[in-house]
């Protein structure tokens, strides 16, 4: 890609904040940097790094799952995800739903703020 001059040209990475896309690269980083000359990871700090990583709310958790699938960042994907699925885990359905809507209410409420600002 690097030779195709593809490195020069923008990637359209449309409604991610830079705040995503920090994390996604601070994410990227230390997932390259944790890999020792031998190919393996030093497992302990990059679970502590994981664990903190994803301890954010529930807007962001759901932002960087769109952005590691659009991304194809298989790793992110599975973490985030992993972190959703924990979240759920031992909930009723009413108590899932009640989690979603709050979730779909904080969108719109965001959705419609910016709007507000755009105008």
């Amino acid at each position: 890609m690097i030779e195709d001059d593809c490195a020069n040209t923008t990637i359209p990475l449309p409604n991610v904040t830079i705040k995503i896309m920090s994390m996604v690269v601070e994410y990227c980083k230390k997932h390259v940097l944790s890999t020792n000359s031998k190919g393996k990871t030093v497992d302990d700090d990059l679970k502590a790094f994981d664990s903190e990583f994803v301890n954010v709310d529930q807007d962001t958790l759901f932002d960087l799952i769109l952005v590691a699938n659009y991304l194809n960042i298989k790793s992110l994907l599975d973490l985030t995800c992993k972190t959703i699925a924990d979240m759920v885990k031992g909930k009723t359905t009413k108590e899932i739903l009640k989690m979603v809507k709050k979730q779909e209410e904080e969108e719109k409420a965001r959705r419609e703020k910016e709007e507000i600002i755009k105008a």
